[in-house]
C-alpha cells in the first residue's frame, strides 16, 4: 500500500504521428514538465496514442463495406464502413443493441465497437484501432524509457470501456509491462481476523482510472500521465490475465 500518491499529466506533447518514439516523447515531455521520470514511476498511455504512433489509423475511404457490415450498420445507424473495420477486428458480435455494437476482440477484450475509436484519429473519415499486442507495445515503451532514463519504472497501456449494470465509462487496462496487473489478497486477514476468499484486486485498471483523472477525454490532449508513489508489485504478467475465463463469465 501507498500513503499518498501523484498523478502528473504530461501536457504539451506533440501530436503523435505513425512511427514516432513514443518512449523518447514521454521522457522529454516529463523533462519538459520539470517531473521528469523516476524509479517506481507508473506510466499510464491511453490506447490511441500506442495505437497512432504503430500507424494502426485506418482511412475509412479504403473501405469496402461487406453485406452484413451493412446490414448492421443499417440497424444500428452507423457508418458501414465503420462497421466493417468492427467486424475485422472482432472476434464475435456479443450484443447489439440501440445503435450500441458490443463485440470480443480478436485480444478477447469485450468492448464497444471493438475498440475502434474515431476520437483524435486526427484525419478525417479515419479510425483508431486497438493495438496488435498491448502488452507488447507496454513493454517496448518500459524498455524505451528505462534505456533513456535508467529508472526501472511500469508501463500500463490504457483504454476507455463500460461496465456490466454501471453507467458510464472507466479508463481500464489492455497492456502492461513491470507490473503485476492483480493483487490476490486471498488468505490475508481482515480487521476482525477472518481470511479473505475471494478478494483479487485488479490494481492496473485502479490505476488506469486514477490516471484518467487527469488525461481525460479527447479533447484534452493528454495521452500520458505519471503516477507516482505507488507501491507496487513489479513483473511481466501480461493484461489478458484480467479477462474472466468464459466459465467464470456471468455477463455474456
Amino acid at each position: 500500500m501507498s500513503g499518498s500518491v501523484e498523478i502528473i499529466g504530461i501536457r504539451g506533447m506533440p501530436i503523435i504521428r505513425p512511427g514516432d518514439d513514443l518512449a523518447s516523447m514521454i521522457v522529454e515531455g516529463a523533462k519538459k514538465m520539470g517531473v521528469g521520470i523516476k524509479d517506481g514511476d507508473v506510466i499510464v498511455v491511453t490506447h490511441v496514442a500506442v495505437a497512432r504512433a504503430e500507424g494502426k489509423i485506418i482511412q475509412l475511404k479504403d473501405i469496402e463495406p461487406s453485406d452484413l457490415a451493412k446490414r448492421i450498420a443499417e440497424e444500428a445507424g452507423k457508418d458501414p464502413r465503420h462497421v466493417e473495420v468492427v467486424l475485422r477486428e472482432s472476434r464475435s458480435i456479443v450484443r447489439m443493441q440501440n445503435g450500441i455494437i458490443i463485440s470480443k476482440t480478436k485480444h478477447g477484450i469485450v468492448c464497444a465497437n471493438a475498440g475502434v475509436d474515431a476520437s483524435n484519429a486526427s484525419e478525417d473519415e479515419s479510425v483508431v484501432t486497438l493495438p496488435d499486442d498491448p502488452d507488447l507495445s507496454a513493454k517496448k515503451i518500459r524498455e524505451g524509457i528505462e534505456r533513456l532514463t535508467g529508472s526501472r519504472v511500469a508501463v500500463i497501456i490504457s483504454d476507455t470501456q463500460g461496465r456490466p449494470f454501471r453507467r458510464g465509462v472507466v479508463n481500464v487496462a489492455i497492456g502492461c509491462s513491470g507490473i503485476q496487473p492483480l493483487w490476490d489478497r486471498r488468505g490475508e486477514l481482515d480487521l476482525f481476523g477472518r481470511a479473505l476468499r475471494s478478494k483479487i484486486t485488479c490494481v492496473a485498471d485502479e490505476l488506469c482510472s486514477a490516471a484518467e483523472l487527469v488525461i481525460g477525454q479527447a479533447a484534452e490532449g493528454i495521452p500520458v500521465a505519471i503516477i507516482r508513489g505507488y507501491r507496487y508489485l513489479r513483473g511481466e504478467v501480461p493484461a489478458s490475465v484480467i479477462l474472466r475465463d468464459r466459465n467464470e463469465d456471468l455477463f455474456v
